[in-house]
């Protein structure tokens, strides 16, 4: 078995979700990321909108993580305003991602999810990662029950429990 990490931020638990359904089904390890910065109230929500679309560092904790024992990182974000939220932008740019076999998902309300993983993944293939799947999950309106199950509906049409052998 590959040792697998899913590497997330979420602010609403729907990205947590997500990852935590992936971590259970593909006996994997999960790091949350911390956005240090006030999220929440409808002024900063402006402003994380505004941080998403200029890319603006955050900080975050962990502020790097030693990505030397794993075999698979999944690395997953909501969407902003079309682009992932600034705690993982921020993570991407801390990691050494040489040589590393590299999942993404993001969530989204409506739309906006392959804008994301487009700018993920060009982030990643930057640092030297290269990507080998990606998917996006509607989470808009959803109870977290739907969430996991279409989670677990992604799971198995993209046959992602065969990354994790061997």
């Amino acid at each position: 078995m590959k040792k697998v990490l899913i590497i997330y931020y979420s602010k609403t638990k729907k990205t947590e979700t997500v990852a935590k359904t992936l971590a259970n089904e593909l006996s994997a390890e999960t790091i949350e990321i911390k956005d240090l910065k006030d999220r929440y109230g409808l002024l900063s929500n402006i402003g994380s909108i505004i941080d998403a679309i200029r890319e603006n560092k955050t900080r975050i904790e962990p502020e790097t993580i030693d990505l030397s024992g794993y075999d698979l990182l999944y690395i997953g974000s909501p969407t902003w305003a079309g682009k992932p939220a600034p705690a993982i932008i921020t993570l991407i740019d801390n990691l050494n991602l040489k040589g590393k076999d590299v999942i993404l998902f993001a969530t989204m309300a409506r739309q906006g999810g392959s804008n994301v993983i487009d700018r993920m993944a060009e982030k990643i293939k930057a640092r030297g990662g290269r990507i080998i799947n990606s998917f996006t999950i509607k989470t808009g309106g959803k109870q977290f029950q739907d969430i996991k199950e279409d989670a677990l509906k992604v799971i198995a049409e993209k046959d992602l429990k065969i990354y994790s052998i061997g």
